[in-house]
């Protein structure tokens, strides 16, 4: 199914084509999908790390309506805060998917996903076989079959008037990109992310990654902005059974001992140096929209605030602690290659290492933008760390 797509950008992230590039191709298409404004805030903080965000007040109830886009250069930033509204804008199940939905029991359909392997909240463990769902076609990333999966797995706010839903839909695993093989490969590395955060909140067995003498200019850039300003930075690795290289990167605001800006970012690639730039640039992320407070979870920012620094600073304490464990950023090994059909493969190929044998992608790209957009999912992956009433086999496990 894929092409040998070619990576040709390499700098703060691995894409077909510059963001610049990026941005002339789609700027053009952006009230198709609602979005009134694209502005820069990174001047809102101190760090200086460029940081986007895009406004699209038209998002259904249930998403957020601003996104933000992080990167390590301007246009990177600003191409990450559009394609971010795009994949928002193509998640959202829309008149014309009534056509591509099928209305069943997993029963009586035939090459069904069966809804456990999702991992259900612990309320619906029985496994709702005699439920009624919205199915739709996905596709197995490494054989081409056909599988029907939950709807609800798909598209993002899940509603129906219809059936039933059997978890809060997510935004884990949707991914855009400037062709399908490009998507797809991001969506994949963004549900091992979620599955390697989870495990890790469940044991909290800290190792911290040095790169202090990263080669990398883009990194050590990176890491002088934040130094200057004052800003603690550790990088952590969250890296589980499956060799995907996830990183953590936490910020510990010494200078305004601000709650709310004890923050963090998270990347995966199969380049650690990219997931170590992806972290970074996602803390700057994080606290330009606490600042800017554009964030939809404020509740969470009201109770930080309420409980004060130090308190946070202890509650959170697997993530700002000093570790005895601290490996060279040098030593990580680096599975990329410069083609994405190659680089889907090698994570399918550490995937099945776990004995995690399927996973699947629904293309979500609409017509009107043409910009692909996917949702990959993943059976038997974890995503404790974004819906806590889900706790599968492998977190159950270490815990």
């Amino acid at each position: 199914m894929f092409s040998d797509v070619p990576v040709k950008y390499f700098s703060c992230t691995h894409r077909a084509i510059n963001p610049s590039q990026t941005i002339e191709k789609v700027e053009s298409k952006l009230k198709l999908a609602g979005v009134t404004r694209v502005t820069e805030i990174t001047h809102l903080d101190r760090v200086g790390i460029p940081v986007f965000s895009a406004i699209r007040p038209t998002a259904q109830e249930g998403a957020v309506s601003i996104y933000a886009g992080k990167g390590a250069t301007t246009e990177q930033a600003k191409a990450s805060a559009m394609m971010e509204a795009f994949e928002r804008y193509s998640a959202e199940k829309q008149e014309c998917d009534n056509k591509k939905v099928i209305r069943g029991t997993y029963e009586e359909l035939e090459n069904a996903l069966e809804p456990s392997s999702l991992i259900l909240p612990r309320r619906l463990q029985s496994n709702p076989h005699h439920t009624k769902l919205e199915w739709l076609e996905a596709v197995h990333i490494k054989t081409d079959e056909k599988v029907l999966i939950p709807a609800n797995a798909a598209y993002h706010p899940y509603r129906s008037k219809t059936t039933s839903s059997i978890f809060k839909s997510n935004t884990n695993g949707l991914a855009s990109g400037n062709l399908i093989e490009e998507a797809v490969f991001h969506g994949m590395t963004e549900v091992i992310e979620r599955d390697a955060w989870s495990i890790f909140e469940s044991h909290k067995d800290k190792v911290e990654i040095d790169a202090s003498n990263s080669e990398n200019p883009i990194i050590i850039d990176l890491l002088n902005k934040f130094k200057e300003a004052g800003i603690g930075i550790k990088l952590i690795d969250l890296t589980a059974d499956v060799k995907v290289p996830t990183v953590a990167a936490s910020a510990d605001d010494d200078v305004l001992k601000d709650p709310a800006l004890l923050t963090m970012g998270v990347g995966t690639h199969l380049d650690p140096e990219i997931a170590v730039i992806r972290a970074l640039t996602e803390v700057a992320q994080s606290r330009a929209t606490q600042i800017h407070g554009t964030r939809e979870d404020t509740s969470r920012a009201v109770f930080m605030r309420k409980a004060g620094y130090e308190r946070m600073k202890k509650i959170n304490g697997h993530w700002f602690e000093d570790s005895e464990k601290i490996i060279n950023l040098k030593d990580v090994k680096n599975r990329c290659s410069t083609s994405f059909k190659e680089d889907i493969e090698t994570t399918m190929k550490q995937l099945n290492k776990c004995k995690i044998k399927d996973a699947f992608f629904v293309d979500l790209t609409r017509n009107e933008l043409s910009i692909p957009v996917v949702r990959v999912v993943i059976p038997g992956m974890e995503v404790f760390s974004v819906d806590p009433e889900r706790a599968g086999a492998r977190v159950c496990k270490i815990i």
